[in-house]
């Protein structure tokens, strides 16, 4: 017998067998869905979050008190204009600038109530992050008070077909600060255009002001959430990197691009580790019903395995056709479970907001796992049918 006859024979055997083959399709579609969809969610997230980091610049060093411990993160003092100008003196720091950030405002345009998150930069900032791209407008000079760069998404809400705020429009914000109720009145000046996220803040829903504006409504007492710092050079980012630290010691911890991402990477990584092996138990699952259906074919499939044996078909001819068996049981439903689940990943994202990254290589290796585990499954039920005595197996009742 040829490798063509023995693939006919498994598609008849298959064919005979409808409902028990779609059973069996059932279960491992399920768990190449679950894998894929997950994956293809999880690497979504992974590559927003990238894409996120790179908008620090390659040059960019972030500065914050505090430590990473086995304990989670440890908040020291926090960061003043000392430990700015300590930063700044460094030789291969070019400029460093503090920022106040994770603060509320507050206020009502036309009657409507609206909330952004807010941060206090100097002129510095724009420099150190060129993400802070205007659509239109100025940026914030150090001679600034009482004004305000809006995120584009403040300017225009997503549920607004026409922007609220304009270049010369005036926000009466607020915000309760030690149990009391402040208000403060700015200018827009600028408004960015849209980057989808920066490092301590997303400046798409934010309203940036001046740090001294900041400093003094909010009453921070000159203490800043972090310092954004940038290097000489993009070959000496490391070396500044570590330059601060032995200055700081540990009380800091300072971020560039490749560090931050490789330890975004590590945790989504473990994550996805995680789900894939949750998922990969629906395979395991569908395996064991592979072998149980298998089983009972190998049984009423007796006479036909001794006829077969009887006209001269060898144990391994017997034994590749419960095996194609398997390989096409788990190419249909890992191909169908592959592309139903990247259909999953991308409707989730939509309605999460986030971009799932599903790719062919995933898939491919999704339809690849699907079809292991089907041969594994299918192994001991073959290998029973390959060994069955002609004889026995035509006197078999």
């Amino acid at each position: 017998m040829n490798f063509l006859d023995i693939t006919k024979m498994a598609w008849e055997g298959v064919k005979s067998r409808k409902f028990r083959f779609l059973l069996n399709i059932i279960g491992i579609m399920i768990g190449c869905t679950a894998v894929t969809g997950l994956m293809s969610i999880t690497q979504g997230l992974s590559n927003n979050i990238s894409d996120q980091l790179q908008i620090l610049g390659p040059q960019t060093i972030i500065v914050i008190p505090g430590r990473m411990t086995t304990r989670g993160f440890t908040v020291t003092s926090p960061l003043t204009w000392r430990d700015v100008s300590t930063i700044q003196r460094l030789p291969l720091i070019s400029m460093a600038t503090p920022i106040i950030a994770n603060r509320q405002f507050q206020y009502a345009v036309k009657g409507e109530a609206y909330s952004a998150s807010v941060y206090g930069i100097t002129e510095e900032y724009a420099e150190i992050n060129k993400s802070t791209e205007l659509s239109e407008g100025r940026q914030i000079l150090r001679s600034d008070s009482g004004v305000a760069i809006i995120g584009a998404n403040v300017a225009q809400p997503t549920n607004k077909d026409s922007p609220i705020l304009e270049i010369g429009s005036r926000i009466n914000v607020e915000a309760t600060i030690n149990g009391q109720k402040k208000t403060m009145t700015l200018r827009v000046i600028g408004i960015t255009k849209k980057t989808g996220g920066s490092f301590g803040a997303n400046l798409d829903d934010s309203i940036a002001i001046p740090l001294r504006d900041a400093d003094s409504f909010f009453e921070t007492g000159g203490k800043f959430t972090y310092i954004m710092a940038k290097a000489n050079s993009m070959e000496t980012v490391n070396s500044a990197a570590n330059q601060i630290k032995d200055n700081f010691g540990k009380t800091i911890t300072a971020y560039t691009y490749e560090t931050a991402n490789a330890q975004v990477q590590s945790v989504l990584g473990t994550i996805q580790a995680v789900l894939g092996g949750i998922a990969a138990i629906s395979l395991i699952v569908a395996g064991v019903g592979i072998i149980n259906t298998m089983t009972i074919s190998v049984l009423e499939r007796t006479k036909e395995i001794g006829t077969l044996k009887a006209l001269g078909a060898k144990s391994r001819n017997v034994l590749l056709m419960f095996i194609t068996e398997s390989v096409l049981t788990g190419i249909v439903g890992g191909a169908i479970g592959a592309v139903f689940g990247m259909f999953l990943s991308d409707l989730i994202g939509r309605i999460i907001g986030l971009a799932a990254a599903p790719s062919l290589l995933l898939g491919t290796e999704v339809v690849g796992f699907a079809v292991i585990t089907s041969v594994l499954s299918g192994l001991y039920p073959a290998w029973r049918a390959s060994n069955l005595s002609p004889v026995e197996a035509l006197r078999y009742e």
